[in-house]
């Protein structure tokens, strides 16, 4: 009886995660060696779900040139966020300090050359304009856009 429903619970958290997955507008987005995503802008619908695949097009090793996607909630600026990171102890291996998650929306983890890493969410129901950064130190600087939610 107890496996059944141990059985029974996991199929409705799988669909319910593969429902959100499989509904989701997909948007890809690069970071490079030059410090840039290809993308400067984006459009969302509010409360749509979304996956945003982030892929990392650069060559340089992780370690000196990793990239993240962070979307922030909404009037975060961008590059008082980076600083943020900066004053919390963000580093090359802890990209988004814990402390500061209560500030985002949502992110992937920092990826390497070739790597790529996508994570779904919901638009929030708010319009208005979400900024996004690269958190790797220093890259706030010029790694930034902004998710247009109408």
């Amino acid at each position: 009886m107890r496996h059944s429903f141990l059985l029974f619970i996991f199929s409705i958290l799988s669909s319910v995660f593969i429902y959100g997955e499989k509904n989701a507008r997909e948007i890809v987005i690069t970071g490079n060696d030059a410090m840039q995503f290809d993308l400067k802008k984006m459009e969302a619908s509010a409360g749509e779900n979304i996956k945003i695949t982030f892929k990392n097009v650069g060559s340089i090793p992780k370690i000196a040139m990793g990239h993240n996607w962070v979307l922030l909630k909404k009037d975060t600026d961008a590059l008082a966020f980076g600083q943020k990171v900066l004053a919390s102890g963000g580093s090359a291996t802890n990209a988004l300090p814990k402390s500061l998650l209560g500030e985002v929306i949502a992110h992937t983890q920092v990826i390497g050359p070739g790597e790529a890493e996508s994570v779904t969410f919901k638009v929030p129901s708010e319009p208005g304009d979400y900024q996004y950064v690269c958190t790797f130190p220093g890259h706030f600087a010029m790694m930034r856009g902004v998710l247009l939610v109408r």
